[in-house]
């Protein structure tokens, strides 16, 4: 038997959260190491070894290494096309062209200003970080208009990608989780009829309840 992937990084990482919930899905085996980014050791060469750029997740497949969590999700798909949920990533191009397609719209439209909402409204007041009130305002206006883009997608789709739970809904977990359930603008999303019934939809699936309790786990996990 194959040994367990192995996944660089803490839980609580929103991109590490990201391919946790996708090796879940794909029923990968995995093992979760620990980097301590307080002591630096995600500068440390050993680590950049792995990961040159010195963020997390770092990703080793037996000899094989990889970074940015969505590449990391989409190759695992790929790899383990014949196990776990089999419809992850599509089954044919024009599913994995849609895919990509939410995909993209998540980095390059939902994530930005949710990273910076998340950041500013969950994390400065753990970090005793002032907030800044205008960045706050700003980005909160353009993920609006992101969820009224995806909103009127829902109403006719029951998910982003189509009628299957994909990596284009599993990527908007992570900051989702803390928008959610760790700030006061819940209602971005609880306002939003379809987005409301989508996002009830994808935080309840089992893959992604487990990845919330590792983040409540102070000790490694390998599943």
């Amino acid at each position: 038997m194959a040994a367990p992937v192995k996944v660089y990084g803490p839980p609580l990482s929103t991109a590490v959260s990201r391919v946790l919930a996708c090796l879940l899905e794909k029923d990968v085996p995995f093992q979760l190491l620990p980097v301590n980014m307080a002591k630096g050791e995600h500068k440390k060469p050993d680590y950049l070894n792995i990961q040159p750029f010195g963020q997390v997740p770092a990703f080793q497949d037996e000899s094989i290494t990889l970074f940015e969590s969505r590449a990391i999700s989409r190759y695992i798909c790929d790899k383990y096309a014949n196990q776990g949920n089999k419809r992850l990533y599509g089954t044919n191009p024009l599913e994995k062209a849609s895919i990509d397609q939410w995909l993209e719209a998540e980095g390059q439209n939902f994530n930005p200003p949710s990273s910076i909402l998340v950041f500013q409204l969950a994390f400065a007041p753990r970090m005793k970080i002032k907030q800044d009130e205008n960045l706050i305002k700003q980005n909160e206006a353009k993920l609006a208009k992101v969820l009224d883009v995806y909103d009127k997608r829902l109403e006719e789709s029951r998910y982003l990608a189509g009628d299957d739970f994909t990596l284009a809904d599993l990527s908007h977990l992570p900051n989702g989780q803390y928008l959610v359930n760790a700030t006061d603008r819940g209602e971005l999303f609880t306002s939003r009829k379809n987005v409301e019934r989508w996002w009830g939809e994808i935080s309840s699936k089992e893959s992604w309840k487990k990845v919330v309790e590792m983040q409540k786990s102070p000790s490694p996990k390998s599943a």
